[in-house]
């Protein structure tokens, strides 16, 4: 979220340290049931695909353990009624001026004050989504890739521990690369 707001009331969760945890064989499973458990709450919006992306979705990868969700739909305009919807379910909506990704609706799914899973929702066609699968995609075919990456992470999170926006802005210049290669 961005840093230039005051995050005195701010919950829990929304400021919490970055720890990469070791692989977790369960990771794709909670994936796929957050798949599922989204595509039928949201296909009434007109949501089509929903698709587990991100570190917990590489086999062998450590990760923070998020499970980060991509799901496209044709508008933003119902995002009202899609917020007030997952609130039922433990998603807690950022909006876009905290977010600083208007390219993108983001939603936190939080138990016990701890981050769980991450959705990302964009509009059909969103160039992201293909960059986002490609990127999944090359590091589950290639071992040496998930092993420079995650000691990559592993580094960054020690240098970044309190600030999510620079962990992820510096991992940047990998993810180009290996979308390069």
């Amino acid at each position: 979220m961005s840093k230039n707001e005051d995050q005195t009331n701010w919950p829990v969760w929304a400021t919490e340290s970055i720890e990469i945890a070791d692989p977790d064989s369960m990771w794709l499973e909670k994936g796929k049931q957050e798949e599922k458990q989204l595509y039928e709450l949201l296909s009434p919006f007109g949501i089509g695909q929903v698709i587990h992306i991100g570190s917990t979705s590489v086999p062998n990868l450590p990760a923070k353990p998020i499970i980060d969700i991509m799901a496209d739909v044709d508008s933003f305009e119902r995002i009202t009624d899609i917020s007030a919807l997952l609130s039922s379910y433990d998603w807690h909506y950022v909006p876009p001026h905290l977010d600083n990704k208007d390219w993108r609706r983001f939603f936190v799914k939080v138990k016990n004050d701890k981050r769980v899973a991450h959705l990302h929702l964009m509009l059909k066609g969103e160039k992201r989504w293909e960059k986002q699968l490609l990127f999944r995609d090359k590091l589950r075919d290639d071992p040496q890739l998930v092993f420079e990456y995650a000691r990559l992470k592993s580094n960054l999170a020690k240098e970044f521990n309190l600030d999510r926006e620079a962990y992820t802005d510096a991992k940047t210049k990998f993810v180009n690369l290996v979308l390069r290669s």
